[in-house]
């Protein structure tokens, strides 16, 4: 029986790197988002600073592991074989969830996620007490509130809506206030940040930077003393003592030393809000792994301390042994944290998820265009609908010279960005030190705020309040922060639920169930793992060289094998889809029916996303080249659309058929039909094959075959349409095959113009 447990323990460990590495990946986002938007520095550079952060929050964190010990349930009535189930369904769902929200890019908390595990496995096991009547030492019947902490679970609510609704405000307010004061176009390192070289003064510059820079600073300084620092062995409770007394004093005089310093540095051109961010960028880090690295941890070392006391004083009896021991905290022992931050360090430079998930908040907050991720939803445009009429409305009581004055502080026109950045330096200053200001606040308050819906939420509100979300880009970026934060709300009840049920299926399961567990956890985590690397396809990776390439020629080739590849692949779907739609009509296949329409709204979708990112690549492209080719470029583009709109028409109607269990297409049909559809089908795998190798030497041939085809479909239509007068045949099914039919040729009328497109675009032919 021993050796079960000592397999479970060793699980859990191991399952802690697999955690560690997971949530890094999500959490890489708090501390990097900011430095990786603005391009202060080298991805690699910026990554060894955090790294820093991390080796330093860890070295200096006394690692309390109470929300795991005791935080959630009292271990004094929970039985070894309770606390194990709870820990490994804690483990298991922990693990699957956060590998999930990763693979979609969606950032969430890894505190959450932990709390309400374990408030689910935890109160499936008080359930089971309850229902059989276990009592206390002194006959009295347990009830939930002896066996739960729920005080905590409330607590960790109440802050994320908090720190939801306070981040995006504040952030919003404090952005708008900073760009008023700084505008677009001021002066960095002695450079200046507008096109037109217009930063004022050097001493109006050097004073408002060094004003701002000593205000950060003071922040990042006083958020690393009242967060960063709070669980070391440093900060005992006479230096606390001293800080609560003399806070005003240590501020005051750190935010005037900093201001003088700050200012003497701008004017002597050094890099001051590199500076900032980069020192903001250590304290997140640093918190991060002084606080919630233990999230990471807690419950595999729990675990392990607590089979050390049953082994110890368990008497081979885990059923009745009760963990009395862990009601007492714990002292992370050094190395385990130190480990930790290897496994950190090595997750956030290795990671392609940690990478993904970064993109989605930048994304999300970057002052250009770009690559949408999300689509428009119903509440967003709304939303943005709204908000047009109520500004609207305000402006008219805004005196238009104040007005004007307003627009020019919020001019990006002129403005530089470094290559590749998604916002400025500003922004991201004001990202950390607000972050790091609301952490430090909600901590003093003692209000559980989540380090990843403070970041992700204010760098939302800095990027509003910036007026980096247009009315053509709004609606896009709102329906992608109500996806983040609705699922950081499904989060929390998706980890009770599901740790919920996992732990009753371990606890009924007994040793056989805990092997099943262990079994699928690492089978789910090796194929969400062989998911992600297939979702990242070549079309990104060519965006991507496109983005960073500035050598016009090779984006020209970079586009040309962006459109083939891209257009390549909707005929690849339309073969596909065109040839299941047709085989369900004359098998009666509803299910595969149903959803081909899903697969068709998807590829629009995809096939809409293409477009923009083309067209993005187009405007740094030589104008008089593209004004040429446009025209060719839109008639190939369209035509792939067309076609997508043929299979919808197509697939709709079969769906329809024989859903409502009509009457198939008559035997007589079948060989003449499917003759006609591979001949279709042909002509289109003749010109997949001419998109991959890139010769359109036989294009015109081609648009020639798809024209013959195109008058024997309207010949066998004809033909069909003249046997309505037969009494015998079947009216509906008649009608469908001609419209399949008519669609058919609608396919190929497609085809051959985007055949014309592609070619002429190429440029193979005048």
């Amino acid at each position: 029986m021993n050796t079960i447990f000592i397999i479970i323990v060793a699980f859990l460990m191991l399952l802690a790197i697999f955690d560690l590495v997971v949530g890094v990946s999500n959490d890489a986002v708090n501390f990097l988002n900011s430095a990786i938007g603005a391009k202060v520095a080298k991805f690699r550079t910026i990554v060894l600073i955090a790294a820093i952060g991390v080796f330093a929050g860890a070295a200096m964190s006394n690692g309390m592991m109470d929300v795991a010990r005791h935080g959630i349930m009292t271990p004094e009535y929970f039985s070894f074989f309770d606390v194990m189930c709870v820990f490994l369904a804690v483990m298991v769902t922990d693990v699957v969830l956060l590998d999930v929200f990763n693979t979609l890019g969606m950032p969430t908390s890894t505190t959450v996620s932990m709390v309400f595990e374990l408030l689910g496995g935890a109160f499936a096991i008080a359930l089971l007490k309850i229902i059989h009547g276990t009592t206390m030492a002194d006959g009295t019947l347990l009830s939930l509130g002896d066996l739960l902490n729920t005080e905590k679970a409330i607590s960790v609510i109440m802050g994320i809506f908090l720190s939801v609704a306070i981040a995006f405000v504040l952030g919003s307010v404090v952005q708008w206030i900073a760009r008023m004061v700084f505008t677009f176009t001021y002066r960095v390192n002695g450079k200046s940040t507008s096109i037109n070289n217009n930063t004022g003064g050097l001493t109006s510059s050097s004073l408002k930077i060094g004003i701002f820079g000593g205000i950060a600073v003071t922040s990042i300084i006083w958020f690393l003393l009242i967060n960063g620092l709070k669980g070391s062995n440093f900060m005992t409770p006479e230096v606390k003592e001293i800080i609560n007394a003399y806070t005003w004093y240590i501020i005051g005089g750190c935010m005037l030393v900093f201001s003088v310093i700050m200012t003497i540095a701008s004017a002597f051109k050094l890099p001051v809000l590199k500076f900032v961010v980069l020192l903001g960028t250590f304290a997140l880090a640093m918190a991060f792994a002084g606080n919630d690295l233990v999230n990471f941890i807690g419950v595999p070392l729990t675990g392990l301390e607590a089979y050390q006391d049953y082994a110890a004083n368990g008497s081979g009896t885990p059923d009745g042994y009760m963990m009395t021991s862990l009601m007492e905290s714990a002292h992370t022992p050094s190395i385990f944290l130190v480990a930790a931050g290897v496994v950190m360090v090595l997750s956030l430079v290795y990671s392609k998820k940690a990478q993904n998930v970064v993109k989605t908040s930048v994304d999300l907050s970057r002052q250009d265009e770009g690559d949408e991720m999300f689509g428009s939803s119903a509440v967003a445009r709304t939303i943005v609908r709204t908000s047009s009429r109520m500004a609207g409305g305000i402006v008219k009581y805004v005196p238009a010279s104040v007005g004007k004055w307003i627009d020019s502080r919020f001019n990006s026109d002129t403005m530089i960005l470094p290559e590749g950045a998604a916002f400025d330096q500003i922004r991201a200053a004001v990202n950390l030190v607000l972050a790091g200001l609301l952490v430090a606040l909600g901590t003093s308050m003692k209000l559980p705020l989540s380090t990843t819906y403070v970041t992700f939420m204010v760098a939302m509100g800095t990027s509003l309040a910036d007026r980096a979300w247009t009315r053509e880009s709004a609606v896009f970026r709102i329906t992608g922060v109500l996806s983040v934060i609705g699922g950081w709300f499904i989060t929390a009840g998706a980890a009770f639920i599901a740790c919920y049920l996992v732990t009753n299926a371990l606890h009924f399961g007994s040793y056989i169930a805990m092997l099943c567990a262990i079994a699928l956890a690492i089978f789910l985590l090796i194929r969400s793992n062989k998911k992600f690397k297939e979702s990242v396809t070549e079309e990104d990776t060519l965006f991507k060289q496109m983005m960073r390439t500035r050598e016009k020629s090779q984006v020209w080739q970079l586009l040309c094998e962006h459109i083939r590849k891209g257009n390549a692949s909707r005929l690849e779907f339309v073969i596909e889809n065109y040839r299941s739609a047709t085989d369900s009509f004359i098998n009666e296949e509803y299910r595969t029916l149903k959803r081909g329409s899903g697969l068709i709204d998807d590829e629009r979708k995809e096939l809409k996303r293409q477009r923009r990112r083309e067209i993005i690549v187009m405007r740094r492209l030589d104008p008089l080249t593209i004004i040429q080719r446009n025209t060719w470029y839109f008639l190939g583009i369209n035509s792939c659309q067309q076609m997508l709109y043929c299979m919808k028409r197509i697939n709709d109607p079969l769906r329809e058929h024989i859903g409502n269990n009509f009457s198939p297409i008559p035997v007589a049909y079948h060989a003449h039909f499917i003759d006609t559809r591979d001949r279709v089908i042909g002509l289109f795998i003749s010109t997949l094959s001419m998109l991959q190798s890139g010769d359109f030497t036989d294009a015109e041939k081609l648009r020639d075959d798809c024209m013959l085809v195109q008058e024997q479909i309207s010949k066998d239509r004809k033909d069909m349409l003249d046997t309505l007068q037969d009494d015998n045949q079947n009216i509906n099914t008649l009608l469908l095959t001609v419209h399949i039919l008519q669609e058919s040729q609608e396919l190929l009328s497609s085809l051959r113009h985007m055949i014309r497109g592609m070619n002429k675009f190429a440029g193979e032919d005048d």
